[in-house]
């Protein structure tokens, strides 16, 4: 009788989760759970690829902040140079392509000859990663699919003469990963958006985001461009009600938080940082949702031809970078930018894949996770962090510990282990604490080139 009460609680909550009805209000929205195979993915690909991947270019190692080493702004920059960063551009545009030379001239550079979608998805899946999201659009306007809201502007009217979101979409799916699009609210230089916000939203932006979702079903829909308007302006509650009611992905699909000028780290599905700011601030401080960090290897998200390897982290910091975020309970979606011909840089191929590695030994620190409460009591020792997944507690180094770790707020615990190591690992608790200590590992026996990881099994 109680298995049989069980089975019917279980089918009962599910049929509750699918026939609710989200109303088009934040309040209505906001009480959508983040779908769990989010919080559990830990780790996805961004990529930023558009005819801004031409030009490819931006002042990396300028002093003019953040945002403005981007160089998928190359056409908003050149063209306002009242500012240090957009002279900077202005200056490089002219002098390499000519005053006359538009910004429109590139599109038919955007070739992607040697895009081959399969090989993306396969570095993809080597570096560990199991999300991935791609622009679709961009502040450009320029999509990535055949749109019908943007004739001549799109990858299959002009350019690559190829539908790259479906070849990529198809490829990532076949792979076993999530996929997903990043799309852009806002277009730089729509006539529509600049004359008429609302008509633009009603017959241009939304009947996009539709057929996006309709076409491709993605796991994820990441939106920017949000901070010119007010969410009402958007009308991203009406959307979003679509798009949790009756949309192909109704159950699966994950949002972020940019969706008004007033909705990032406060509405929408899980929130974002960016080069670990939320605009200009920094960090999301104790988030009330799932989050995540999104970054370039380098210091701009879309290909820029002048970075050298001293712009980009190193394998080390890459993988220092995930564990902290998944240790403090978020998600790290790293960015590539791959250059106009469709190819991943080697140098980001191989930081991805040494990511990989590192996961193919450690990655049962990171996947499945959750942030473990009881990490505050250690915040003394420096170059540690801790996820945990059931009842096992996972201790992450940064850099090797030359001494015993002591784990505050462990009072029993089963087996420890280092993780990819053959030997035993001892440890003594007592007085609320559980000392290890630390094993010789050789380089011959050392289970990878950085940030070991400690398993506790049956930590109390």
């Amino acid at each position: 009788m109680k298995k049989l009460f069980l089975i019917i609680l279980l089918v009962t909550a599910g049929w509750i989760t699918r026939s609710q009805n989200y109303q088009p209000t934040w309040e209505s929205i906001d009480s959508r759970p983040v779908p769990e195979w989010f919080s559990d993915a830990k780790f996805g690909i961004f990529i930023h690829w558009g005819v801004y991947s031409v030009p490819a270019w931006a002042p990396a190692n300028a002093d003019i902040g953040v945002y403005a080493k981007y160089a998928e702004w190359y056409w908003w920059r050149y063209t306002h140079p009242e500012d240090k960063a957009g002279k900077l551009f202005q200056e490089y545009h002219h002098r390499m392509f000519g005053e006359n030379f538009k910004y429109q001239d590139f599109a038919g550079q955007f070739k992607a000859e040697h895009f081959d979608p399969a090989q993306w998805a396969e570095v993809f899946k080597k570096a560990g990663a199991r999300y991935v999201v791609l622009t679709s659009k961009h502040h450009e306007g320029f999509t990535l699919w055949p749109s019908a809201q943007s004739w001549n502007w799109n990858s299959v009217d002009i350019g690559p003469h190829r539908d790259l979101c479906g070849d990529l979409s198809g490829a990532v799916k076949a792979a076993g990963l999530h996929m997903g699009f990043y799309y852009s609210l806002y277009e730089w230089f729509n006539p529509l958006y600049r004359s008429n916000i609302e008509k633009y939203v009603d017959d241009h932006m939304i009947p996009q985001m539709k057929d996006l979702v309709n076409r491709y079903q993605p796991d994820v829909f990441w939106t920017d461009g949000e901070w010119d308007h007010p969410s009402e302006k958007w009308k991203s509650t009406r959307f979003l009600s679509w798009l949790y009611n009756e949309s192909p992905v109704k159950e699966t699909v994950v949002v972020n938080d940019r969706w008004g000028k007033e909705t990032r780290g406060v509405h929408g599905g899980y929130f974002t940082t960016e080069y670990d700011l939320v605009h200009d601030k920094t960090g999301v401080g104790e988030a009330t949702r799932p989050w995540e960090e999104c970054r370039g290897i380098g210091t701009s998200f879309g290909y820029n031809r002048i970075e050298t390897p001293e712009n980009y982290m190193t394998s080390d910091a890459l993988v220092d970078l995930l564990v902290e975020k998944v240790a403090g309970g978020g998600n790290l979606l790293l960015d590539i930018g791959p250059t106009a011909d469709g190819r991943i840089p080697v140098i980001m191929q191989q930081r991805l894949l040494d990511m990989g590695d590192w996961l193919a030994v450690n990655g049962e620190a990171i996947y499945g996770t959750r942030k473990w409460e009881g990490a505050a009591k250690n915040k003394e020792q420096k170059n540690i962090f801790f996820t945990r997944k059931g009842r096992d507690l996972y201790v992450l180094c940064t850099r090797f510990p030359e001494k015993p770790v002591v784990v505050n707020g462990v009072a029993h615990a089963g087996q420890v282990t280092l993780l990819g190591y053959p030997g035993a690992v001892k440890a003594k608790g007592g007085a609320g604490r559980l000392t290890i200590s630390i094993p010789a590992v050789t380089p011959a026996t050392t289970p990878c080139n950085y940030a070991w990881v400690f398993k506790i099994e049956n930590a109390l």
